[in-house]
Parts: structure tokens; C-alpha cells; sequence
């Protein structure tokens, strides 16, 4: 049974013309990082809050946050978290973006590792880690001769580690993280260098992700531009919340899976 793609604008889309396409990684391919926001949103709390109690005006300032940072590099939310716990008086000079970085990604690998010790033990499949759909999605497209291209906020190594767990990486021509210590957009590094430098003209390019970022881009660009609603645990089904934010930010089509038919 085939998941239905739903057409949100009126631009007609031949699956024949693509000849590029451009996936973000976390909550559209991979599910090893679902969760991130209940890792991120408690950190965010209790340092603006400097430990103390606090209220649901500070709640909704984080959540609305989150919400409509999702898919930028990690180190901009960080930027905003230490702007945000300067305001609050709790800021120091040691505490840069870069300190709160690194407390929030060990914080969220210890989720994470556990779930690779099950992917590297043989406890679990990388199907269990993997948006429904998406490994065959991807090889259907590369067999159709579409260059791949994978660009995540996450930090390339650990992005890449991950990838290579799921059985995905080497279905790319490029995969592109967050460089380390550096705030560098990947997703708009890579679209840049395709419509740029290659030459490559929008109606060949197809752009898919979960995050309003990557959507954005792709629309800017002028390029197709295919939503990820997914419901990352439970890796099949639409999210509605994702989907109203993915089609704000311009989406030509949204999926909450890959187990559709392209061609119909």
C-alpha cells in the first residue's frame, strides 16, 4: 500500500526531470536523534532560568523557539541560548555558544549511543532507525541516475558515523554536516555551489527534508521542494505539526514516509 504524496502547490512535477537531489538527514532519513528536542528544551530552561523555578512564559519562549529553529545548525540555537541567559543576568565570559554546545551534545550522545550500541550489537536494524521507506526511495533515485547530496546542522562526523550505521552513506555523491567550531550553514553551502557552480536549473532539482530551513532554501531557489512530515517515532504516519511549519516555509509536496510510488 502506497503512502499518498499531497500536492500543496500548483507547479506540475515530472520525477524524469530530476537529476539532483538534495535530502537533510536528521528526522527526514534518520531517527537516531529523535528526541533531540526533549534533550535541548530542558538545557535551554535551566540555564535561562539559572537554575531556578520558572514560569510558562519562559516555557513558551523556548518552545516557540525550538519550533521554528528546527533544522539550522545547532551552534545558532546555542547563540540564542547564551544571548538568552545574558539577558536573564546568568551569562558569564567562559559560557560562550561554543561551551553550551558542547554540554548539550553530550547530553543528547548519551541517547544516541545507546542507540548505536543496539545498531552495532545486532540488537537492532538500522529499519529501526530509518524513516520508512527512505533506503529504497534513495536507491530508486540513484538507479534512476539522480545525484544524491546529503547536508545536515549536525557536526559532519557524527553525522557521517551515523549514516554509515544506517547503510545510507555510500548512496551519496557528497555528504556535508556542520563543520566543527565553525558556524557554517551546510544545507546552504551545498544548494549554493549546486545552482552557482554546477549550473544546474531549479526544475532538475528536488529538495527533501523535515525542517522549514532546508524547504526554505529550496523554494528560494526556486527548486522542488518535498516536506517530510514524519512522525519520527513511529517512522511512518504525518505529523501535523511538521506539516503546517514545512508547508508555511513553502513545500510543493508533503510525505510523512517514503513509501510511495514517485510516478503517481
Amino acid at each position: 500500500m502506497f503512502t499518498e504524496i499531497e500536492h500543496i502547490s500548483q507547479r506540475r512535477f515530472s520525477p524524469d526531470n530530476i537529476k539532483v537531489a538534495v535530502f537533510d538527514f536528521d528526522g527526514t532519513v534518520s531517527t537516531l536523534r529523535c528526541g533531540w528536542e526533549d534533550v535541548m528544551r530542558p538545557m535551554m530552561l535551566e540555564f535561562i532560568s539559572g537554575g531556578r523555578e520558572y514560569g510558562e512564559e519562559l516555557e513558551k519562549k523556548v518552545d516557540d523557539y525550538i519550533d521554528g529553529s528546527t533544522g539550522i545548525q545547532t551552534v545558532y540555537q546555542m547563540m540564542w541560548l547564551r544571548d538568552e541567559v545574558e539577558k536573564a543576568g546568568f551569562g558569564s565570559k567562559e559560557r560562550d555558544e561554543w561551551w553550551y554546545k558542547r554540554v548539550y551534545n553530550r547530553r543528547l550522545m548519551e541517547q544516541v549511543e545507546k542507540k548505536i550500541a543496539l545498531l552495532k550489537s545486532g540488537e537492532a536494524s538500522p529499519d529501526d532507525f530509518t524513516i520508512a521507506g527512505a533506503k529504497e526511495f534513495l536507491t530508486s533515485l540513484k538507479n534512476r541516475g539522480v545525484k544524491l547530496y546529503l547536508a545536515s546542522g549536525t557536526d559532519h562526523r557524527d553525522m557521517s558515523n551515523e549514516a554509515r550505521l544506517l547503510g545510507v552513506y555510500d548512496l551519496f555523491t557528497e555528504v556535508r554536516g556542520a563543520p566543527e567550531n565553525t558556524a557554517a550553514c551546510s544545507k546552504e553551502a551545498v544548494l549554493g555551489n549546486l545552482f552557482e557552480n554546477m549550473n544546474v536549473s531549479p526544475e532538475n532539482v528536488l529538495v527533501v527534508g523535515d525542517g522549514k530551513v532546508e524547504i526554505a532554501l529550496g523554494a528560494k531557489y526556486g527548486a522542488y521542494t518535498l516536506g517530510a512530515a514524519t512522525d519520527e517515532r513511529n517512522r511512518s504516519g504525518v505529523n501535523e505539526k511538521k506539516r503546517r511549519r514545512l508547508i508555511q516555509a513553502g513545500a510543493d509536496m508533503i510525505t510523512g514516509d517514503f513509501c510511495f510510488n514517485l510516478n503517481r
